[in-house]
């Protein structure tokens, strides 16, 4: 019976009610942390969440989505330009809509980024026996589809009853706002249980604020990262993605400009440094230039600051071959502090950094380090600008010119989205942010099918800049159908297609490790032969995006391109560039490995070729310890 201390409320309308209340406060900034839910809705959570959505859709907006995982990719676009301070709620029915996003659920949780994911589960009770979209499990009743988000999540909890849903809210925002833990979390609400009333405390639903800490870092430990710096004479810094969760950026500025030490940016942390900073030595790594990566090869300590240290950032463990490297490593989770050997500071990046500086008073690097650096900087800048030039009177359109182009129209609060292809890369090396939060390249996961969802994420979070989205055509034919969220929504965003008939980027690499390309291009099966032929698949791109309401423009040369831009940026509505690029109009690489691994016998002799070129490389691999 509901008192003065309680309500009575379904376990749906209790979850809503609960998410409109919860704030998010760092640096004496406070804000409502949820911007609403995404949902798609079926028989598991139509009359539980989503009857809950109707009842307080003036206090907790609802948005209607096209595919479920393509939901979450719009819910981790939107925390990623909220800088993690801000997260979507999104539903789904039992079944095939939960299982939906757990790809989406992984893209999440390898980025570090807070989404909170409320799929539909079977009939706790189980008065109904096994129900549409369950899967069975004869030795395990009581598993189903949403127990497969335990391994992508990082907090997992299934509300049975409704006097379980208290803690598991409580669990979940606990995750949602940490700085170290967060990602994807995971509420499962059987559909039963999301309908049943219960008489919640009044407590539960008040207005609460989640403050977000700033870790400091063990004072010894600071004191032993500022001996390791002076005793340094060839440092260099790898900026990642957590210099900007912090907002770190000005701090790494300020010590960077005090020490002289250069950086190197990962793609999470690409926008860690202004461009134009003498000692941003660009992207470095696999997917990076190869100015950077000279001075990271000859560093004798590198200084991570909030990465991961993933396969591309270390070049498969063969980037650094001082044989004296150290590193010295600055994140707020003891996970990646730890990782290559390294000397852990443990600790947020922004107050970490001022303390190290501080301990470090005025040494600076030698005076020959800076200057090659400075140097090595100054030329790549010069090298960019060349690469992103349009050729007059080119016969073809390079990936390189068409990213400088639209670049070129982009304000420094505006943002670039991509996630999978050659596009990433390419971005890495070559974009030039605005600021902070102007580079979306989600690469933790490089999940296809995150561009135009994340898109209608990032302009859900800030209406007031533009959106460049870029897609290849693959991926495009994976998962576009959250253009039509986009402007359902008024959502503007300028998408990018760009066609180069097939799994382009795969294909290059699927050349070098002797694999010649196959099953990479978009082909018509020869009837006669059972094999591949070499006529290509003729889509019409253009009226397929133009089919959704978008805006269409065709671009096939620089002057072309520059026109669509101009017009698709004049606009207010969502447009869609569709573009022929030359898929072999690239630019050489960073001079950096990435393993990929290459049968080690075969009887094609271009496996055998690549085989031992890829002997070679794993050559230079060092286990760092």
């Amino acid at each position: 019976m509901t008192t003065q201390n309680t309500l009575r409320l379904t376990v749906g309308q209790a979850t809503v009610r609960f998410l409109a209340q919860q704030q998010v406060e760092r640096d004496g900034v406070s804000a409502p942390f949820f911007g609403g839910a995404f949902g798609i809705f079926g028989h598991g959570n139509v009359a539980g969440i989503g009857q809950a959505l109707l009842q307080y859709r003036e206090e907790f907006p609802y948005y209607q989505g096209r595919n479920e995982q393509g939901l979450v990719h719009s819910a981790i676009g939107y925390a990623k330009a909220r800088n993690r301070l801000g997260a979507l709620a999104v539903t789904t029915s039992i079944g095939p809509g939960a299982a939906n996003m757990i790809t989406g659920a992984g893209t999440a949780t390898s980025n570090r980024l807070p989404v909170l994911l409320l799929p539909s589960d079977y009939f706790a009770t189980r008065r109904t026996g096994y129900v549409l979209q369950q899967i069975e499990d004869p030795t395990t009743p009581t598993d189903s589809t949403s127990d497969a988000f335990r391994a992508v999540s990082r907090f997992w909890d299934r509300v049975s009853r409704p006097e379980q849903l208290p803690e598991a809210l409580l669990g979940a925002m606990r995750v949602l706002t940490s700085p170290a833990d967060t990602g994807a979390v995971t509420v499962s609400l059987p559909q039963d249980v999301q309908a049943e009333a219960y008489d919640f405390p009044v407590e539960l639903f008040r207005e609460r604020t989640w403050y977000v800490p700033r870790a400091r870092a063990d004072l010894a430990a600071l004191h032993r990262a500022a001996e390791a710096v002076r005793q340094a004479k060839r440092p260099m810094i790898l900026a990642g993605g957590g210099v900007i969760y912090s907002d770190a950026t000005a701090a790494l500025e300020e010590f960077v400009d005090a020490t002289g030490i250069p950086v190197g940016l990962t793609q999470a942390g690409k926008a860690s440094l202004p461009w134009s900073h003498p000692l941003n030595a660009g992207a470095v790594g696999s997917s990076g230039s190869r100015y950077a990566n000279q001075l990271a090869a000859q560093a004798d300590l590198i200084i991570g600051i909030g990465t991961r240290y993933t396969d591309f950032t270390s070049a498969s463990n063969t980037l650094f071959q001082n044989p004296d490297v150290r590193f010295l490593n600055l994140n707020v989770q003891e996970f990646d502090a730890y990782k290559e050997g390294g000397l852990a500071l443990i600790g947020d990046a922004r107050e970490s950094l001022r303390e190290l500086g501080a301990l470090l008073g005025d040494w600076q690097v030698a005076e020959d380090h800076r200057r090659r650096a400075n140097g090595l900087a100054d030329e790549w800048r010069q090298e960019v600008d060349r690469i992103i030039a349009p050729e007059p009177d080119a016969p073809t359109l390079p990936q390189a010119v068409a990213i400088g182009l639209v670049n070129s129209f982009a304000k420094p609060n505006d943002v670039v989205i991509n996630a999978a292809g050659s596009m990433p890369g390419d971005l890495h090396r070559l974009w030039k942010p605005g600021g902070p939060l102007s580079y979306g390249i989600e690469y933790g996961y490089s999940c296809m099918g995150y561009e135009v969802a994340a898109g209608v994420g990032a302009k859900l979070a800030d209406r007031d800049r533009e959106v460049f989205t870029f897609i290849g055509d693959g991926t495009w034919l994976m998962l576009s159908s959250e253009l039509l969220t986009s402007i359902q929504e008024g959502l503007k965003q300028i998408v990018l297609l760009v066609d180069n008939k097939g799994y382009g980027s795969i294909e290059a690499l699927s050349r070098t490790v002797g694999s010649q390309g196959f099953g990479c291009r978009f082909l018509y099966r020869d009837q006669a032969t059972g094999q591949f032929s070499d006529r290509t698949l003729e889509v019409d791109f253009a009226q397929n995006a133009a089919s959704y309401g978008a805006t269409v423009y065709t671009a096939t040369t620089a002057d072309e391109l520059k026109e669509a831009l101009e017009a698709a940026v004049a606009g207010e509505e969502t447009a869609v560039i569709y573009t022929v690029v030359d898929a072999q109009g690239r630019f050489g690489g960073s001079g950096a490995w990435w393993e990929v691994p290459v049968a080690e016998v075969a009887e094609i002799d271009s496996s055998n070729e690549a085989r031992k070129t890829y002997d070679d490389h794993r050559a230079a691999q060092r286990l760092h310890v």
